[in-house]
């Protein structure tokens, strides 16, 4: 009788020991995907996907960019083509719900509300909100051009434009069940230009915005998630004009709440930014998009900063995030060989993907 108890208390221990050790959640605790909305007549698809794919590979985030694909009841001015319905978006969320993903839907504010000439739902129902009314959107501009059109921002300042936008993010929060939001704001290159916010210092300009959107996030006891981009110097670093600013909004780091949760996204090389954002006192997911290399050498630098960083800060280091810029549709059918990827992409982010959570599965076995 006594062996058999001693026998099952040393079980316990190593039983616990194990679960200890392959606890992903401790050692990675964010493991996100970052993709579009589908389509509704895709719904099932997606849905199969997430259960089939995400959930096995311990995915435990996913960021829904939404945008204005939704059906909104405050504003049904907004809605946009193929929008999702509440009964598709319940269907995600229950998904989710079942194989432990917290979702996190994204609408791009600030920056992104056009893709070149095309303009985005908010500044297509209000252009009085457009920061650059003066750029003339001819059809066909590339870039570069001589407008420096890559995508419109909206004015920060315009008086009625934040009961429109709050609006739509407490109604797309509430929708999803979620505890956080994702405003996008990265590669914002048109800002301080109109009448409005001329001779504003831009990081104050986009400092306040962030602020904004956090404070009023807060009032609900949810959390802001923005891209990095524009918080870190161009110029110093050497990174330029996409993954970092060069017009001047790097300072506003040190003026935005220490809640906001950065996506620090570098594509060509595992550029240490993660530690640069955890020293200011945020907490930071690396993101990766489709070289598995660099990928991978991410993920090694992920765990270096929270195995040898102080008590203070490796928390801060919250995981990894392989963020998929093609529709989902795409995506998913890329993943099952049904289409091939272009060889302009330079890259393949169905390797990147495959290769990173499987890396992050052995990792996770290891400790």
């Amino acid at each position: 009788m006594k062996k058999s108890i001693l026998t099952s208390i040393i079980l316990l221990i190593i039983s616990g020991k194990v679960i200890a050790q392959h606890n992903p959640d401790k050692l990675i605790p964010v493991r996100a995907i970052a993709l579009a909305a589908p389509n509704p007549e895709k719904i099932d698809v997606f849905t199969a996907f997430i259960q089939n794919e995400l959930i096995p590979r311990k995915v435990n985030t996913l960021i829904l960019r939404v945008d204005y694909k939704y059906q909104f009841k405050t504003h049904p001015e907004l809605i946009d083509e193929q929008a999702l319905s509440e009964k598709d978006v319940k269907k995600i969320v229950n998904v989710c719900k079942a194989g432990g993903i917290r979702i996190i839907p994204q609408v791009n504010l600030f920056g992104h509300q056009s893709w070149f000439e095309n303009v985005g739902k908010l500044l297509e129902v209000y252009p009085q909100f457009n920061e650059t009314p003066d750029v003339p959107l001819e059809k066909g501009v590339k870039w570069p051009n001589k407008w420096g059109l890559y995508c419109l921002s909206y004015c920060p300042l315009h008086p009625d434009l934040h009961p429109v936008i709050f609006d739509v993010i407490d109604e797309i929060v509430g929708v999803f069940e979620t505890d956080a939001f994702h405003a996008g704001m990265d590669e914002i290159f048109y800002i301080g230009m109109d009448e409005r916010c001329k001779g504003i210092d831009p990081a104050k300009l986009f400092a306040d915005e962030v602020t904004r959107i956090s404070n009023h996030l807060a009032l609900q006891n949810k959390r802001l998630w923005i891209w990095g981009d524009r918080l870190i110097d161009g110029k110093t670093t050497g990174l330029g004009m996409w993954e970092a600013s060069m017009n001047n909004t790097h300072r506003a780091i040190d003026m935005i709440p220490k809640t906001v949760v950065i996506n620090d996204w570098h594509y060509e090389r595992a550029d240490p930014t993660a530690a640069y954002f955890a020293l200011k006192g945020f907490d930071v997911v690396t993101c990766t998009w489709r070289k598995p290399e660099v990928a991978l050498n991410q993920l090694d630098l992920l765990l270096q900063f929270r195995s040898n960083a102080t008590e203070a800060t490796k928390d801060r280091y919250l995981g990894m995030m392989l963020t998929v810029w093609t529709s989902t549709e795409n995506f998913i059918d890329q993943f099952y060989g049904r289409k091939t990827l272009p060889e302009k992409n330079k890259g393949d982010w169905v390797q990147t993907f495959k290769q990173l959570f499987d890396e992050i599965s052995v990792k996770i076995h290891e400790k």
